[in-house]
């Protein structure tokens, strides 16, 4: 993770759109400028990065299902429910399952654990839509190739 640039998913474990599912690797780091004010003498990942986390691995899905010919936009978090504290150096595990794509949105249930112990959990509705610029979608690609996506996802077919 990077958490001052918001890359919140260092690897897809595994992905299978014609399932809706996800696993995704993070690595929480031992040291961050966050953690200096979140919280001082007693450093905890916040929870909106915890929301964060679910929210890319739902967005990798999304991404994925759609072979990258449109963008998920993160519009509304419900039923989220935190767990436990993330300590700095801890790995989550990300996990998410498609539950609605179609009528210009997309829902997933998803979920982050650590040494198999559900942390945090939420279902996550996103805008579907065109990507606002080919930068942005070269730069999509570009990060989904470094995380591990597999190349027949990355193209309109």
């Amino acid at each position: 993770m990077i958490l001052e640039y918001f890359q919140m998913i260092d690897r897809i474990e595994s992905l299978d759109p014609s399932a809706g599912t996800i696993r995704t690797h993070c690595q929480v780091p031992a040291e961050s400028p966050v953690f200096v004010g979140h919280f001082p003498g007693f450093a905890r990942l916040p929870g909106a990065l915890m929301i964060e986390t679910m929210a890319q691995t739902g967005g990798w899905l999304i991404l994925a299902a759609r072979r990258f010919a449109s963008m998920p936009f993160l519009t509304r978090v419900e039923s989220a429910k935190m767990r436990r504290f993330v300590e700095p150096g801890e790995t989550l595990e990300g996990t998410a399952s498609l539950t609605h794509d179609g009528s210009g949105y997309a829902v997933v249930e998803a979920a982050i654990s650590t040494a198999g112990k559900k942390v945090a959990s939420a279902e996550i509705r996103y805008a579907v839509g065109p990507f606002p610029n080919d930068t942005i979608r070269a730069a999509m690609i570009a990060k989904a190739r470094e995380i591990g996506f597999a190349e027949e996802f990355l193209h309109v077919p």
